[in-house]
């Protein structure tokens, strides 16, 4: 569904590049995450990928559409969700997906259904300026599904939400996922990425650094360790085993067979962790 091969782009058209020399592709059905911190080049790909931004140099290829010279046609297989919400404050949360079903030419999902899935029916006829930032960002997500998308960008798509409704979204998400949908997830949420990602790829100062499955990131760079507390007598003991090496294994092993555990659980790091390691960066 997407492909990208060498491509640049420079704000200042000069040789300082906000994407420098990018490669990689999203088959269809695969949710893809592209990680970084603020500035990393995320948004600008996205821009490029989606229209926003003219391309300069390299390939670009979305839904069988050329980037160079994009097709109006190829907006109708395209959902859009922004971090930046930018719906119409002088309309009713029903009336901007109204609006927005009418540009497009192929079969739209109703609005109501979707401010439903989104917690949103309960404003459905109240005026969008009066929300608050996360429920027009809600807005913002429901609008980028009206058309079925084939392909589904989202532009950290939990920013700003309460952990009921973050996990809510992150349920429609895995749920289009499964349905077949293609999805491009620009964030600098680890967890996130980890949680619904198929593959995710490492960008920092516009260079994408690896791309891989969050298990193999974890098998390659992470350490397998085991966490555990035991009594020893009257006595709570901590301890923390390698699973790589032998001789841990064997203490470990000991301990299991000769005294009562009261937690044990294994440890592995994170993406973000690992995206430390790997970029030797932090995602802020």
């Amino acid at each position: 569904m997407i492909k990208v091969e060498n491509l640049f782009y420079s704000y200042t058209k000069d040789s300082k590049y906000a994407v420098d020399d990018v490669n990689f592709e999203v088959a269809k059905g695969e949710a893809f995450g592209f990680l970084g911190p603020s500035g990393a080049g995320k948004s600008t790909t996205q821009g490029i990928l989606t229209g926003l931004l003219p391309m300069q140099d390299g390939l670009a290829e979305v839904a069988g559409y050329n980037m160079k010279n994009p097709s109006r046609k190829m907006f109708n297989k395209l959902g859009v969700s922004f971090e930046q919400s930018n719906v119409y404050g002088k309309l009713t949360a029903l009336e901007n997906l109204e609006f927005y079903r009418k540009l497009f030419d192929v079969e739209t999902i109703e609005p109501n259904v979707l401010l439903e899935i989104v917690g949103l029916s309960h404003v459905a006829n109240k005026k969008a300026s009066t929300f608050s930032k996360g429920m027009k960002h809600r807005l913002t997500f429901a609008r980028s599904m009206l058309n079925k998308p084939e392909l589904w960008f989202l532009d950290e798509p939990t920013t700003g939400l309460d952990p009921a409704i973050a996990n809510q979204i992150k349920d429609v998400i895995k749920e289009k996922s499964k349905e077949g949908s293609t999805i491009f997830l620009t964030t600098h949420n680890m967890f996130i990425a980890d949680e619904l990602c198929d593959r995710v790829g490492f960008i920092i100062d516009g260079v994408l650094k690896l791309i891989d499955s969050p298990r193999n990131l974890k098998l390659k760079y992470g350490q397998k360790l085991v966490d555990i507390e035991y009594k020893d007598g009257n006595e709570i003991k901590k301890d923390s085993f390698s699973l790589i090496k032998e001789e841990e294994r064997l203490k470990l092993n000991h301990i299991i067979n000769n005294y009562e555990i009261e937690l044990m659980h294994t440890k592995e790091a994170t993406l973000e962790e690992i995206f430390i390691k790997v970029t030797g960066r932090g995602l802020v």
